[in-house]
């Protein structure tokens, strides 16, 4: 069983920082992409940052240049370094990790159960 666990979550003031981390664990046999997705109240979950197995970054339009997405593929973690965070920010955030538990299994979506990020104004 494949298991991922956020941290790092918490209530800053609007212009703090926040790192958040993300461990991947159980029976992983590879990981191809990795990243991190947020859903507000009342809001559609969106796409935050994803870094692939090359270290190929992709961001939302709306953190570029304030956030920063890395993996350690020694240790199966991604995080994500939030700078300047924005009242609008606020929002549950949630790792993604696409990979395989076998040789021979297809590519799977995994998900986290995430973490609170709340920033105040």
């Amino acid at each position: 069983q494949v298991q991922l666990v956020e941290s790092g979550g918490g209530l800053v003031q609007a212009g703090g920082s926040l790192r958040l981390s993300c461990a991947v664990s159980g029976s992983i046999f590879s990981i191809r992409d990795m990243g991190w997705y947020r859903q507000a109240p009342g809001k559609q979950r969106e796409l935050v940052a994803t870094v692939t197995s090359g270290d190929s970054t992709n961001y939302a339009d709306s953190v570029k240049g304030r956030f920063t997405i890395s993996r350690d593929n020694a240790k199966n973690t991604v995080s994500l370094q939030m700078n300047t965070l924005k009242p609008e920010d606020t929002a549950v955030y949630y790792c993604n990790v696409l990979g395989k538990r076998f040789w021979s299994s297809p590519l799977n979506s995994y998900w986290g159960q995430g973490t609170q990020v709340a920033v105040s104004s």
